[in-house]
């Protein structure tokens, strides 16, 4: 039976007192580098220790809860009853950031479009046949928050593709490495590119490594009483990647467009990649 090393990221007295009792605590209250935020005590712990072959590792952040619903009991019961035969677990939330985009990338840049070339220059770097506006993700192989865990060689992965974007962010001697240290906004808050570069990084190799068998809990039913086209939209795109017909493809496309369009204010179009 599958079993897991999850820890709870913590910054201050206050957010230790948050962590959740079946988690870990990692410490960071030193945030000796809190431009980077998870990936600095994520780093830290990997670079430093060894990991169990046997066992699936997360780090989550400690919104865990307030941005999934979820607690320790109902993630550590997934993770033995998936664990044994996926080498990722997804607890992501945002099923509709999963299912109205074509993928992870655009969905990033429909929320910062000023970073496009910071976005699809970094996404070729992790995973070079990646096109915005070709390759298709859904709820299977979107990660939101790191919120996730995986066995040793899924983050020895994960921190080989992390390390390029932190080596030419910290070299800051590029235009790329100037990208990706630009601050942008996010909700009422604000944050360098970088962070949510590294936040898409898993992502991007389960959609371009096929050899990584991933799982994860159904999160999708919250939004689809709401809006029961976002579960259609999903589901055609992973009908898309497992059979390769373009017709799912096309048909996503058609629904997206007529979703969007009665959105208030509909969605913005989504620049071309760059060549």
């Amino acid at each position: 039976m599958a079993r897991a090393e999850i820890f709870q990221i913590y910054y201050s007295d206050l957010t230790r007192a948050e962590v959740d009792p079946g988690f870990i605590p990692l410490d960071n209250t030193a945030n000796e580098r809190p431009d980077w935020r998870e990936y600095w005590p994520i780093r830290n712990f990997l670079l430093n220790n060894t990991l169990d072959a046997q066992a699936h590792y997360g780090f989550f952040s400690p919104k865990f809860r307030s941005k999934t619903g979820l607690d320790s009991t109902f993630t550590h019961d997934f993770v033995r009853l998936h664990g044994e035969d996926a080498d990722v677990i997804s607890f992501s939330p945002f099923f509709e950031e999963m299912a109205l985009p074509l993928n992870i990338v655009e969905q990033a840049i429909r929320h910062h479009p000023d970073s496009l070339d910071t976005f699809s220059q970094c996404a070729n770097l992790i995973a070079p046949a990646f096109r915005i506006g070709e390759s298709v993700m859904s709820s299977r192989d979107t990660i939101f928050c790191n919120f996730f865990v995986a066995k040793a060689p899924f983050w020895a992965e994960w921190l080989r593709g992390c390390e390029r974007i932190f080596e030419v962010a910290e070299r800051a001697d590029t235009p790329l490495a100037e990208g990706l240290n630009r601050v942008v906004i996010y909700g009422a808050w604000t944050a360098p590119a970088k962070v949510f570069v590294i936040e898409r990084v898993a992502s991007l190799l389960l959609c371009s490594q096929s050899r990584w068998k991933a799982a994860a809990p159904d999160l999708s039913s919250f939004r689809v009483e709401a809006n029961p086209e976002l579960l259609v939209l999903d589901a055609l795109k992973i009908a898309c990647s497992e059979t390769g017909k373009q017709t799912y493809l096309t048909v996503y496309r058609q629904l997206r467009e007529r979703f969007a369009a009665r959105q208030k204010g509909g969605a913005p179009r989504i620049p071309s990649q760059r060549k």
